[in-house]
């Protein structure tokens, strides 16, 4: 990303001689007895995460020690807290997703001590060389001053980069991934940076993409279209026409209908689930209930029940009741005896010809008992006479 059109881009074999003489300039910028002497002033990692990050125009490296030149070893083993490995991205960050955010992530962490500064490439140069942008190049430097791992934003970033703008920004490491990035005439834009030793790559999120978001939208359309006309906004400012515009509401009314339909029928489910929930619980206590009743009545009118021992007891008491009384028997001296049972004669009680309900009725007298019966009494009255 060198020039600002494809016709200004030197060949690789130029631009990586050019880089290698820059670095060697800034190694001999100071002689080696004052490196010590000067302190560098170069911008320090954020310490908060309470305010953006800031611009490359609001702040530029003005650090008078000598940017020497580091190794990817050194630069793991660690730098000084006033000597950061200074990284660079860069990239178009069109509707900024979890892949580019895990790219700068990856990035801020290749070292211990990282500044990370990431390079945005304008909508001219990214219209003529990739495509139109749905976010415009201020909104994408925004969405990048708010991402936490980056500690500076450089707006307008070229295509290609240069040893100029490598030695301006003082960058010791150039973080993107592996892949060959075919642009602007050239089958890999890094290729100098890489023959450098200056690239580190980072590894891309599958899944995720400003392409595949944009396909999704796209393929989609009639449902992003209705969903937005549902929310307010014109047939106009959509760019709908004006029977498609009728469409798409018919459509968000039929879905609404369903809905109330869905709900309804939710609704119902559940009122028929409590129906025979508690149907089942009536028939549970209607059964115990029933069985409880059941019980009762055979202990009170089974076999063996309580009505039955009463009736017995009853019965015995009305047939003690209305049994006869038997006359005292009379002892020999004709004092009343001593029992205390009392009989009567037939004789004497009145009741001795009644019948009484429960006592067995006398046999009839044979013809010969009658007629000795009759002899007995005749004799008697001849003997009043």
């Amino acid at each position: 990303m060198a020039g600002l059109s494809a016709e200004t881009l030197g060949p690789d074999e130029e631009s990586r001689s050019m880089l290698m003489l820059s670095h060697r300039q800034v190694n001999n910028e100071c002689p080696a007895g004052t490196m010590e002497e000067l302190e560098h002033t170069c911008p320090q990692l954020r310490t908060t995460l309470n305010e953006p990050a800031i611009f490359a125009d609001e702040t530029s490296c003005e650090c008078r020690a000598p940017h020497e030149k580091l190794t990817i070893a050194q630069a793991r083993r660690g730098t000084p807290v006033d000597r950061p490995v200074r990284v660079y991205a860069d990239g178009i960050f069109d509707l900024f997703h979890s892949g580019h955010a895990r790219a700068l992530m990856q990035a801020k962490n290749l070292f211990p001590n990282s500044y990370l500064i990431v390079g945005v490439c304008s909508d001219e140069l990214t219209h003529r060389y990739k495509g139109f942008t749905v976010m415009t190049e201020d909104e994408r430097y925004e969405a990048l001053l708010h991402c936490r791992y980056v500690d500076e934003v450089v707006k307008d970033a070229p295509w290609r980069l240069s040893p100029e703008f490598l030695k301006k920004h003082k960058i010791d490491f150039v973080a993107h991934d592996d892949i060959p990035y075919s642009s602007a005439g050239s089958e890999d834009i890094y290729k100098h940076i890489k023959e450098a030793g200056m690239f580190v790559p980072t590894q891309r999120t599958e899944g995720i993409s400003t392409s595949d978001i944009i396909t999704r939208i796209v393929r989609d359309y009639d449902v992003y279209a209705r969903r937005n006309l549902q929310r307010g906004y014109t047939a106009r400012e959509l760019n709908v026409s004006f029977i498609n515009e009728k469409k798409y509401r018919l459509q968000n009314q039929v879905d609404r209908m369903k809905e109330k339909v869905k709900t309804v029928e939710e609704k119902s489910k559940h009122f028929v689930y409590k129906v025979e929930e508690k149907s089942h619980d009536l028939i549970v206590k209607w059964e115990e209930k029933s069985r409880e009743f059941i019980g009762n009545f055979l202990e009170l009118f089974g076999p063996d029940g309580a009505w039955k021992q009463m009736f017995q007891e009853r019965s015995g008491r009305m047939l003690q009741a209305l049994s006869p009384y038997q006359s005292p028997q009379q002892s020999p001296r004709g004092s009343p005896s001593s029992s205390p049972t009392r009989e009567r004669s037939p004789s004497l009680s009145p009741s001795s010809t009644r019948r009484w309900p429960f006592s067995k009725p006398s046999p009839p007298p044979s013809p010969k008992g009658a007629s000795a019966s009759i002899s007995s009494m005749s004799e008697c009255d001849e003997d009043e006479k």
